[in-house]
């Protein structure tokens, strides 16, 4: 019993206890990679399909309306990519990296605004995307300054 209670001891100091909890981590990311890897397919897939669709049964003059749901379905493959190169370098350098992070969201807030349409949103909507990619941007010259200097 005695042995029990050192190995509980022993098991909660602080550094088993991080170890741990990167191994968690660890784990943690290469399952959300696997899964991350199955959405990019399906969403690769779901864009074929629209693609298809919209090539082949759509008539000519009504193509143009659809044309900003197909980068739509682009830009988020490539989120989707990106959300993906962030878990994996959190995998290779177990550090968020911040720069990835902001560059994602300033592709979001893109496909946002490359879909938005004007005759459905009101101009609070317009301004608080313009001013999350003042934001953004601010944030990412920022971060490209302070890696420069490094």
């Amino acid at each position: 019993m005695r042995k029990l209670f050192q190995r509980i001891r022993e098991a909660s100091k602080d550094e088993k206890f991080m170890h741990l909890v990167e191994n968690i981590e660890v784990i943690v990311s290469k399952i959300l990679s696997l899964l991350m890897l199955v959405v990019i397919f399906v969403a690769i897939l779901d864009l074929g399909i629209f693609l298809y669709k919209e090539l082949f049964s759509t008539p000519y003059a009504k193509f143009n309306t659809t044309l900003f749901k197909i980068f739509g379905l682009f830009l988020n493959v490539l989120i989707a990519l990106e959300i993906l190169e962030n878990i994996t370098g959190y995998l290779k350098k177990h550090v968020l990296q911040v720069e990835l992070v902001i560059v994602t969201s300033l592709i979001a807030v893109a496909r946002k605004i490359i879909i938005l349409d004007l005759d459905k949103v009101s101009g609070i909507d317009i301004i608080g995307l313009g001013i999350a990619l003042l934001a953004l941007s601010i944030s990412y010259w920022i971060i490209r300054t302070t890696n420069a200097k490094h």
